[in-house]
């Protein structure tokens, strides 16, 4: 029996109708490799923006970044480190139990961080917490938001707030200046701010979280890496670029290729251009350079006008020199 043109219509909206009401009661809140690329492991960080040893672990995610290009993927869950000040205890750090004190127990516990992971800290003038602000969920939940536009913008925000919050003292925990630091990466300002108030973020952090207790990720940063066939391995803690290696390596066997690159000034000025904005430790890492070495090159980029060295917290920003006078953002610079 020959069936009408117009039943076939039905039937083939009906499937998609189904198939589509499907797609959207599937959760796959664990992220997904992308079959678009040629991503053999994802590393897929447990954080939170205020997190000051995931801000200890840009130097080693960005070794791999630049030394496995293409062929790792790095991802992030927003955990949510504190919710609230008034109630967060961290005896182990001496933080919590009076918020009165609780900026300047938080300053001088990232100081000490700071001594070994090298990552530059601003304690003086660090308020990050205040009665009407005293969570870091807000920063979580911009991420999600930057998230709904790009996961590339939305990265490059993450940092932005990292930078603020640890080497700034920006109380990043506010509105106000979440929308400066979305502006600063490119993010649209309207739909960010759209989205941070009609519930759609603070919806896709709670699932997050819910994916942070299903791996039981109950401290800050841990990482989940997974190989493009689905296997797992879950590192808690701040990590060597020595243990991603080996556990990359354990998942994937032989097909990852680490790049060979070279200690050259040409080699570092590529690093910083990839980057746009780096510091003394990063440079240091990713190319296993001595206290001596970092300090001589960078000394002479600076000295040539190649790079530019900014002050920052108790270290340094670098970026490469020159620019446009007035960039595709509209902003001229002086």
């Amino acid at each position: 029996m020959k069936i009408p043109k117009s039943v076939i219509s039905i039937l083939t909206f009906v499937v998609i109708v189904i198939g589509g009401v499907m797609f959207l009661n599937f959760k796959p809140k664990e992220k997904k490799m992308d079959a678009k690329t040629n991503h053999k492991i994802e590393i897929i960080e447990f954080t939170d923006p205020a997190c000051t040893w995931c801000w200890g672990s840009e130097p080693i995610l960005r070794k791999l970044q630049y030394r496995y290009e293409n062929q790792i993927k790095i991802s992030f869950v927003m955990g949510g480190l504190v919710k609230d000040a008034h109630t967060f205890m961290d005896a182990s750090n001496t933080i919590g139990g009076d918020l009165s004190t609780f900026n300047e127990q938080v300053g001088t516990h990232w100081l000490e961080a700071s001594q070994r992971h090298g990552m530059p800290v601003l304690a003086e003038g660090f308020k990050l917490f205040d009665e009407e602000n005293p969570s870091t969920f807000p920063m979580n939940i911009a991420y999600k938001a930057a998230e709904f536009q790009s996961e590339e913008l939305a990265n490059k925000f993450l940092r932005r707030i990292r930078e603020a919050t640890a080497a700034e003292a920006k109380q990043a925990n506010t509105m106000e200046v979440l929308i400066e630091l979305a502006q600063e990466s490119g993010l649209d300002i309207a739909q960010f701010i759209t989205d941070m108030e009609n519930g759609k973020a603070d919806a896709a952090f709670k699932s997050d979280q819910a994916l942070t207790r299903k791996y039981q990720a109950s401290g800050f940063p841990s990482f989940l890496i997974r190989s493009e066939n689905g296997k797992e391995i879950m590192l808690r803690g701040y990590q060597t670029y020595a243990n991603f290696q080996s556990a990359m390596k354990h998942l994937s066997g032989d097909d990852l290729a680490e790049r060979d690159v070279d200690f050259s000034e040409a080699n570092i000025l590529n690093f910083v251009t990839v980057f746009e904005k780096v510091t003394t430790v990063e440079i240091k890492e990713a190319f296993n350079l001595s206290n001596f070495e970092i300090e001589e090159v960078l000394t002479k980029l600076v000295n040539d006008k190649s790079l530019t060295k900014t002050p920052v917290g108790n270290g340094f920003y670098y970026q490469m020199k020159g620019g446009a006078m007035c960039d595709d953002k509209g902003v001229c610079n002086f």
